[in-house]
């Protein structure tokens, strides 16, 4: 995941100025059709049972999911190709977002697994 979003600059530029800010204390994972620094991740599902998953990372310098995210859809919801980092469950502020490596078309019920250690987040 290399795009931080502006919200997240902010929050790191408070942080290193002494400054301190609300740092995120849960992290969720997000599936959408597009995003951008300024937004974050843009067109999040809202159907076929889609719901945002939390996200544990570890790791000493760049960060990794240290288990597999799996979204479970009871329904469509359509093509998805990007992914997002959010501080809330719903909601939120946006973190981070990037690029699926492939889209993926969820024309039913399914699952999208994210594997772990698939998911990186570095500042550099």
């Amino acid at each position: 995941m290399t795009i931080l979003t502006d919200h997240a600059r902010n929050l790191l530029a408070r942080a290193l100025a002494s400054r301190s800010p609300a740092l995120p204390t849960q992290v969720f994972a997000a599936l959408g059709t597009g995003g951008n620094a300024a937004q974050g991740l843009t067109g999040e599902p809202t159907a076929g049972g889609y719901a945002r998953q939390r996200v544990t990372f570890s790791g000493t310098g760049a960060q990794a999911n240290a288990e597999a995210v799996r979204f479970v859809l009871s329904g469509a919801i359509g093509t998805i190709a990007h992914i997002g980092l959010f501080d809330a469950a719903s909601g939120g502020n946006p973190l981070a977002v990037a690029a699926l490596p492939q889209p993926a078309v969820m024309s039913g019920p399914g699952t999208v697994t994210i594997a772990a250690e698939a998911l990186t987040l570095s500042v550099g």
